[in-house]
């Protein structure tokens, strides 16, 4: 565990002049939800959090992967492999 009198020395010990700005910000989602942090850019946007992520959330949503393998099957023929050579 870092004591606190190290971590003031460290910092103090930072070199000056290189490192980027650090700013008090807000993550948003597209849900809605707000996350108060810091960071070095400001006002990030985000498309998926913790609050409606569906592994988070405990609903699934499940993809049509049928659909998706008919339309592999159409466009490259047929999903079965073949056998090259002869068979005896």
């Amino acid at each position: 565990m870092m004591d606190r009198a190290y971590a003031v020395r460290s910092f103090l010990n930072m070199k000056a002049d290189i490192h980027p700005e650090y700013y008090q910000t807000d993550i948003v989602c597209a849900c809605g939800a707000v996350y108060h942090t810091r960071s070095t850019r400001r006002d990030i946007k985000i498309g998926i959090c913790a609050a409606c992520h569906p592994f988070f959330t405990g609903e699934q949503k499940f993809v049509d992967t049928a659909g998706r393998v008919e339309k592999f099957a159409r466009r490259y023929g047929s999903t079965k492999a073949t056998r090259s050579g002869k068979q005896s």
